[in-house]
């Protein structure tokens, strides 16, 4: 491995590990997520696995495709920025409908019984709230989409600080050179993303809420809205 090469990894393992630390679309909708819709680790570890890889994936994809057709950096970098608009505003519309969503949710605290029989005869009964969650051991699944809602969100953001140091081994005419940085910067984005959310995921599962557990969809709404907003408008 030459100097250059070991430079540009290098510096595609420290941009890919800045570029996910600082950009808080990376870790707080799946943290907020998995806290309010209870995801067990297993799952919180595969859906923001699946949605790094889909976020890396599409800007190698799309660097691979400019390589190949000679398309200059400018354009790349325009097109990253505009697929960067579309990923903020989608975050924040998906964050403005789940808040709303929650908050009509939180409307409906009105307590009701249900009353389940058994083969056996016996009959048993729980009270609760409409706004909080509970599950029944009768039902199977809850049809969850918002999994796939986060991983087409991130499929459409870009990494922005990818094309360019893609572009220059390619430029030498360094194949070796785009692939080692590609899969550096791809694994170190994943990893980080991973850690930060596991690690939070796991703190926040005990917070407890109270009287505003009942809030927690809508609150969760709010902070993925405001991430998406961060990114639109702070540049985060």
């Amino acid at each position: 491995m030459t100097n250059e090469l070991f430079i540009l990894i290098a510096t595609g393992a420290s941009l890919g590990f800045i570029h996910t630390l600082f950009g808080p679309d990376h870790y707080l909708p799946f943290i907020v997520m998995a806290r309010t819709k209870r995801w067990s680790m297993l799952k919180t570890a595969l859906v923001t696995f699946s949605c790094g890889i889909g976020h890396v994936a599409s800007s190698v994809i799309l660097g691979f495709v400019g390589i190949s057709f000679g398309l200059a950096l400018d354009n790349l970098v325009a097109f990253e920025s505009f697929r960067g608009s579309l990923a903020a505003w989608s975050l924040i519309a998906f964050g403005l409908l789940y808040f709303i969503w929650g908050l009509r949710r939180a409307a409906k605290g009105k307590s009701h019984t249900h009353y389940h029989g058994h083969a056996n005869g016996f009959t048993h009964r729980h009270t609760h709230r409409h706004a909080e969650d509970h599950a029944h051991l009768h039902s199977d699944g809850d049809g969850n989409i918002t999994p796939w809602i986060l991983f087409t969100i991130f499929v459409l953001g870009p990494c922005e600080p990818l094309i360019p140091i893609l572009m220059y081994p390619a430029a030498k005419g360094t194949i070796a050179g785009v692939v080692w940085v590609s899969l550096v910067f791809g694994a170190v984005t994943v990893f980080t993303m991973c850690t930060i959310v596991l690690a939070a995921a796991f703190g926040a599962s005990f917070i407890r809420l109270g009287r505003f557990e009942r809030y927690s969809h809508s609150m969760a709404g709010a902070t993925i809205c405001m991430s998406g907003m961060a990114i639109s408008f702070l540049g985060l």
